[in-house]
């Protein structure tokens, strides 16, 4: 996608759209104010006749009117001027961009970024317009058969601007945004992929390719007998069911000097029926969405690598899938983690946090700055926060508000919940130094418990996306979330924001 930005007024540029905005009470923005003065009143007349509404996200297409040079103009509502922020301003540009979608049009302006939103900078306005229409214009249709729809047509996108000076913070956001959005749509398809698609060994390829051609990246991706030569019993536990072999993803982006890395580690089960300790089977199908943590930090690499940030990453997957055979790993039976600690599994569906207590130990050997676990790890949470924040706990203050703020500002919300020692005393077991599952309560702190148990020494977060990685229903489909979020946090880090 090419973006540009213009000081030209709105109703002067011939482009085949214009999105401009309606607040309630027929208040027009700044564009729409431009666009019907240049008509002679047209916007204000469509208003009172009730062909343009002013409810958020409610578009109308108005083609070819007088006096304007575009080719059509969307108007959309942006509701209440007094509440207008940067969450309703996504959500105007992201329902004009479904309804361009539909269009032929190759560019498009958007008027919205010269309203005044509270507490949002330039930057912001494009780089939300930007991941928008990436939301907007994502298909994913590669596993059907026959001839599919044509796409969009839409190659350019503009952001009107006030002055000439905030073209470059506003490019800023825009470059920004495309890298972001680049990242989600590689989390997308990976966790829409079916799991005889999506494998250990697909994610592998995946990461290899990414690193292909790139000095500054680098994969390598770990079999089982070297993964048992490390210890990792825990990790093995969970693939001794399966034919598929587990891999272990290690991607290093080295573009900040000799200063120490933050680590992402994604859970990368591809598919997962439980185990032993089997799953109902309605919406069995959803758990090939089990290694969405792994997809999103993939995509975060991605949208680092784009941007060629100053910073070091690595992003550590260990992926595998978890499968009822002969060979199985049985409720009661006890493995040696990579640390050395002994675990008594009490319940094989509580698999990923088996897989990732392995890989943050794995992770100490790049002694981070930060290690951040991403995980679709336990249905509390779901309970918990439903589909809109995913859970952040963490042994660090400072690291559990910086996602949190994060997510604030990329409006990829996330949640702080605790991380206290009453609730890892649900973990003791009678015959190894902890069990698996910590009872009914609390489960999804629990589980976070767990995997503190490893991280002894580190500044370590973990998040829990079981309820915003993907969505059911009729909409079923990965979100790549969190990568907005993390991808805010490293840009914040590297000081790579205006």
């Amino acid at each position: 996608m090419e973006y540009f930005t213009t000081t030209s007024k709105p109703s002067q540029r011939a482009v085949d759209c214009i999105i401009v905005g309606i607040y309630d009470r027929g208040k027009l923005g700044v564009a729409a104010s431009d666009i019907d003065t240049a008509s002679k009143g047209e916007i204000r007349r469509l208003i009172k006749s009730g062909d343009i509404s002013s409810e958020l996200g409610h578009c109308a297409v108005l083609p070819g009117l007088a006096g304007v040079k575009a080719a059509r103009i969307v108007a959309v509502g942006l509701g209440k001027s007094s509440a207008f922020g940067a969450r309703q301003f996504r959500k105007a540009v992201a329902a004009a961009a479904t309804v361009i979608a539909k269009t032929k049009a190759k560019q498009v302006l958007n008027g919205l970024t010269l309203e005044t939103v509270a507490k949002t900078s330039r930057y912001y306005l494009a780089r939300h317009t930007a991941e928008a229409f990436g939301e907007m214009l994502y298909r994913f249709d590669k596993m059907k058969s026959g001839r599919q729809p044509a796409g969009s047509s839409l190659t350019k996108i503009g952001f009107a601007i006030a002055k000439q000076a905030d073209a470059a913070e506003t490019k800023r956001g825009a470059e920004h945004g495309d890298a972001i959005a680049t990242g989600v749509s590689l989390a997308k398809d990976l966790g829409n992929l079916p799991a005889n698609v999506c494998t250990p060994s697909y994610l592998a390829r995946t990461a290899k390719k990414l690193a292909s051609g790139n000095a500054k990246l680098t994969t390598k991706v770990l079999n089982e007998t070297e993964m048992k030569r490390l210890g990792m019993g825990s990790l093995l536990s969970v693939t001794a069911g399966s034919k598929e072999a587990a891999k272990l993803i290690v991607m290093q982006y080295k573009g900040g000097g000799g200063e120490k890395p933050v680590v992402l580690v994604g859970k990368g089960v591809t598919f997962d029926t439980g185990g032993i300790s089997l799953k109902p089977g309605l919406a069995m199908d959803e758990m090939k969405f089990d290694m969405c943590g792994a997809a999103s930090v993939i995509g975060v690499m991605a949208t680092v690598a784009q941007l060629k940030l100053p910073m070091n990453l690595v992003v550590v997957v260990p992926t595998v899938e978890n499968m009822p055979s002969g060979t199985a790993t049985k409720p009661g039976d006890i493995v040696k983690s990579m640390s050395g600690q002994t675990i008594e599994v009490l319940n094989t569906d509580a698999e990923g946090r088996l897989i990732l207590c392995d890989a943050l130990t794995y992770s100490r050997r790049f002694k981070p700055a930060a290690i951040i676990d991403v995980a679709t790890l336990t249905g509390a949470c779901v309970i918990a926060l439903g589909a809109h924040r995913s859970a952040v706990m963490s042994n660090n203050g400072a690291l559990r508000k910086e996602l949190v703020a994060a997510g604030e500002r990329s409006e990829d919300l996330a949640w702080p919940m605790p991380l206290d020692e009453e609730y890892a005393e649900q973990l003791k077991s009678n015959f190894a130094d902890m069990a698996n599952i910590g009872g009914r309560y609390g489960g999804a702190v629990t589980a976070a418990c767990f995997l503190e148990k490893f991280t002894d020494g580190l500044t370590w977060a973990h998040m829990d996306v079981a309820g915003t990685a993907w969505n059911s229903g009729a909409k079923k489909g990965a979100t790549g979330r969190p990568v907005p979020l993390l991808a805010e946090m490293l840009l914040a880090r590297c000081h790579a924001l205006p």
